[in-house]
């Protein structure tokens, strides 16, 4: 098992990778076509790529024998939805369920927290669902504050997120 930077030729998995985490992390009850459009349309090889060959984009993946198990995006230049954040921004940070606790997204965590610490920012920050209680163990035991509230919205509804920051300094 080991992490890389990710390659267009990645674009497939990680868009696979998207949609399996997406939809078993917030469709718990049922799969519907509003939500199903929304991450059909979301989560494209294309549109991977477009993030892969953008230079405000860093992204790194968690490879196995088999394949890719997971990915950390970092997006820079991202304004933050509350105050006292850097501009520096998890995107997206999904592991697939079955390799949860086999130390994966701790690993793309630190090489995502190395990346913004050679970019010299002070702090990263990141959202994640209000009711998405694994992702905010995670990262409150990883050394995130909690600093404030925001909404993803699809389309005109808006879901409650949580504001995480890390001090890197």
């Amino acid at each position: 098992m080991g992490l890389r930077k990710a390659h267009h030729s990645d674009a497939s998995s990680i868009a696979a990778i998207s949609i399996e985490v997406w939809v078993g992390t917030y469709l718990k009850k049922g799969v519907n076509a509003f939500f199903a459009d929304y991450a059909l349309e979301a989560f494209t090889a294309a549109k991977i790529r477009a993030v892969l060959d953008d230079p405000a984009q860093y992204v790194v993946v968690s490879e196995n024998d088999d394949g890719i198990d997971g990915f950390i995006q970092v997006s820079s230049h991202s304004i933050a939805p509350v105050s006292g954040c850097s501009d520096m921004e998890i995107s997206k940070f999904y592991v697939q369920p079955r390799h949860h606790g086999n130390g994966i997204g701790k690993r793309l965590l630190s090489a995502a927290l190395d990346h913004c610490r050679d970019a010299c920012a002070d702090s990263v920050w990141l959202t994640t669902n209000a009711e998405n209680d694994p992702a905010i163990a995670f990262y409150l035991a990883k050394g995130f504050e909690h600093v404030g509230e925001t909404h993803f919205f699809i389309e005109d509804k808006g879901y409650l997120n949580n504001v995480y920051r890390f001090a890197l300094r």
